[in-house]
Order: C-alpha cells, then sequence, then structure tokens
C-alpha cells in the first residue's frame, strides 16, 4: 500500500488579482517574482521547518507570536513572519487605488497624524528611511491610536499586540526590477495608485 504524504500545514494564497493588474506601479514581472519565487519559497521552507514540531496545523499568526518569543525556533519565525506579512501586503494593494481614506479612517488619520498630507510625507519618510530591508506599517496601538512602525527583515507589528491596517513592502526585491535603487518613487506611486484604503478601513473597524 503506498503511503500518502502528509499535506502541508500551509499553503501560497492566491494573489487577490491578475499579476498584470498593479501595472505600470508594480510590473507583472516584479509580482510574478515577489509572489511566486518570495512568498512561495517561505511557505515551503515553513513546511519544511515545521515537520514534526508542535506548531504543526496551528494558525500562521499563531506561528508567528509563538515562534517569535523562542529563541531556538528563529527560522521558523522568520518564514512564518514572512509569509504572514506578505499575505498581508497583497491585500494592502488593489488596482487603481485613489488614494483617499474612507471617512472613518481619514478622520482617525486626522487625529493622530494631523490631516492625509501629514501622514503621507511621515509614511514615505519613514519607508524610504528604513535601513536595509523591511516594512512600512499603519497600526493602531492597544489604545486605537494611529501610529506609523517600521520592522526589519520579517520583524512585524502583530508580535507586540498592535493591530496592522496597511503596509509596503520596502525589501529590494519588491520594487527593484521597476525602480532600481529609487525608493521614494516606488512609494509615492504606491500611495497614490495601489493603497488599499478599503482593507484598511476594514481592519481599523474591526479594533
Amino acid at each position: 500500500m503506498l503511503e500518502t504524504k502528509a499535506k502541508p500545514s500551509f499553503t501560497l494564497p492566491k494573489l487577490p488579482y491578475e499579476e498584470s493588474a498593479l501595472e505600470p506601479v508594480i510590473s507583472s514581472r516584479t509580482l510574478s517574482f515577489h509572489h511566486g519565487k518570495h512568498h512561495a519559497g517561505y511557505v515551503a521552507k515553513l513546511n519544511e521547518l515545521v515537520e514534526g514540531t508542535p506548531f504543526v496545523g496551528r494558525p500562521l499568526d499563531e506561528v508567528v507570536k509563538r515562534s517569535a518569543k523562542d529563541p531556538k525556533a528563529k527560522l521558523i519565525f522568520n518564514n512564518a513572519a514572512q509569509a504572514w506579512n506578505h499575505a498581508f501586503y497583497w491585500r494592502s494593494m488593489r488596482p487603481m487605488g485613489d488614494g483617499i481614506p474612507g471617512s472613518l479612517l481619514a478622520s482617525a488619520i486626522k487625529r493622530d497624524f494631523g490631516g492625509l498630507m501629514e501622514f503621507r510625507t511621515a509614511f514615505t519618510k519613514a519607508a524610504a528611511g528604513e535601513f536595509g530591508s523591511g516594512w512600512a506599517w499603519l497600526v493602531a496601538d492597544k489604545d486605537g491610536i494611529l501610529k506609523i512602525a517600521t520592522t526589519d527583515d520579517a520583524d512585524t507589528p502583530i508580535v507586540r499586540g498592535e493591530k496592522p491596517l496597511l503596509v509596503i513592502d520596502v525589501w529590494e526585491h519588491a520594487y527593484y526590477l521597476d525602480y532600481q535603487n529609487r525608493r521614494p518613487d516606488y512609494i509615492s506611486a504606491w500611495l497614490d495608485k495601489l493603497a488599499n484604503w478599503e482593507f484598511a478601513e476594514k481592519n481599523l473597524g474591526m479594533l
């Protein structure tokens, strides 16, 4: 009798749009490599690493939070967090975004940043200034106050109890084929044409 291989604990989520849907801001070539190689690689490695461990069958966010507290699970954390961050990043974008938050989020942005332009300036500065590889986030803290957070490498706000609303990936593989070293141009185009404010407002409403 042939043995059946166990089903992987984690699977690569499909993109919520076609690979060409984010052009010209992000090319289909970049999205193909980013999702099909980088994100897929994190998922595959994570399945390999969790085999035979208590992490098998656990929800991805739980694996991220639990492995973050265990120095011996550093490799599991890196791959789990990258898998989670990337899944959140895909949903943080939408084709033909208009760059304008809905009323609930706009009100919170005005309260905590002074207005949309002030937020854009601060977010752009944080994302452009993130040294090396990382992420720039719009988050709500434990008191519901909106803040901008940057994280290095695979780090993610969910391990600190913050609620992510929106994220931009500033690892070079997210933009280098399209923008080379012009990270600020990528950030500006992303905010103008791709930021999924409906997704961010939905996350805010879940607080």
